[in-house]
């Protein structure tokens, strides 16, 4: 049940979480233009300049000085928010270990699209799965809807007494973030008293608890700041499933660390990311209704990796097959592959597992392609083949 002052608009990915952004009225923005999340600031930048939000924005030369001011705004204690892709995320590398490091609650935007070389405007997810190992939250999201909530809900999951880590929010660049759909939107006052105002525990301007960040840290000190930093992600899926929980209630809108489709008897299990696993429900309803018992699982949070959980859901199916839309290249599979195949390692009974590379640099996924996977699954259960643990869809010459 959604609530009563809920309106619903048609709109895209881009434009819902630029509504978003205006009822989390952040106190500072740092942004660089970069396709395909240029529009998200652009939109955004309007409300600033119309008076609608009191926000600073700061305009600034370079994706790694946008990132750069949200961590000194986000240290002196004001609610920080950027959003970049691709070759901007790259750019912010150095930054983004510097923001998990010095616990900025810092919530970013990263609409996926492909790295160069070649280049390349269209979406995968090579960018964010890059940064994996970042420190950061990752939360990705398969509609417009979902942007728009995970933006909401990202506030009070980074800025969480017990957290205090940036988060990232992922959906696809051109699929989602240009697609025009419809969007239930909660109301300002609502969205307002849902994230609070933010409460830093400390502050670069508190000239009267004078404190210190971004220092050189010897043997003696480094690695215990780490430790606290991997303990904060620890209490990160606690939490996350709270602010979930209470954003179900508010909006009749529930979700979880993933989600599932007719996953409870199914033998043959796809797995994937975003929209493709939106989209990959059509083929198995197709299935079941040939007999096949076919489910899917998608992940919703990417770090922290809730790899019990996920290696539970799946440990009743005779194979998986997990799709990644980015490389690994020299690695044993994808990055989320990778993730999963550790998942059931601990499993006594493990299912039989694929990986399958498809849509890089934006390239389409088609109901056959899907179809295929679940064919091969029901060959591996079979003992019928293939052979190879990675494969690639839908490519050329393949």
């Amino acid at each position: 049940m959604a609530t009563k002052t809920a309106n619903r608009i048609a709109v895209t990915g881009n434009a819902g979480v630029a509504q978003a952004m205006r009822q989390i009225r952040p106190d500072v923005v740092a942004a660089y233009p970069i396709t395909p999340q240029s529009d998200v600031v652009e939109e955004f930048s309007t409300f600033v300049a119309e008076g609608t939000v009191p926000t600073e924005f700061l305009p600034v030369e370079s994706e790694h000085s946008a990132l750069s001011a949200c961590v000194g705004a986000s240290a002196a204690g004001a609610r920080v928010m950027t959003a970049t892709s691709s070759q901007g995320l790259a750019y912010m590398w150095e930054v983004l270990y510097i923001a998990a490091g010095n616990r900025c609650p810092i919530v970013m935007i990263n609409v996926n699209r492909a790295l160069s070389a070649p280049i390349n405007i269209h979406c995968d997810h090579s960018d964010s799965m890059g940064t994996l190992h970042s420190g950061w939250i990752q939360l990705y999201c398969k509609n417009a809807q979902e942007g728009y909530d995970s933006t909401i809900m990202a506030v009070r999951i980074a800025e969480h007494p017990d957290i205090q880590l940036p988060v990232m929010v992922c959906y696809d660049g051109f699929i989602v973030s240009h697609g025009i759909t419809s969007l239930e939107m909660v109301d300002d006052e609502e969205v307002a008293s849902f994230i609070g105002t933010r409460k830093p525990p400390y502050s670069l301007l508190d000239a009267e608890h004078p404190i210190s960040m971004g220092n050189l840290a010897f043997t003696d000190y480094y690695m215990e700041v780490k430790r606290q930093q991997a303990e904060a992600m620890r209490h990160a899926p606690r939490v996350i499933q709270e602010v979930q929980e209470e954003f179900g209630k508010l909006t009749g809108r529930h979700y979880g660390m993933f989600e599932t489709y007719r996953l409870d008897d199914a033998d043959f299990v796809l797995v994937a990311l975003n929209s493709t696993a939106s989209t990959s429900e059509i083929v198995v309803d197709e299935l079941r209704g040939k007999g096949v018992k076919a489910g899917i699982l998608r992940p919703r949070v990417m770090r922290p990796f809730p790899w019990q959980e996920i290696a539970q859901a799946l440990s009743r199916a005779s194979a998986v097959a997990v799709l990644d839309r980015a490389q690994s290249p020299g690695g044993n599979g994808g990055p989320l592959a990778i993730e999963v195949r550790s998942a059931l390692y601990e499993l006594e009974r493990r299912p039989r597992m694929i990986n399958g590379i498809y849509g890089l640099g934006g390239r389409d996924i088609l109901m056959s392609d899907i179809r295929s996977v679940y064919d091969r699954l029901q060959k591996l259960a079979e003992g019928r083949g293939p052979s190879e643990f990675e494969f690639y869809l839908g490519v050329r010459g393949d």
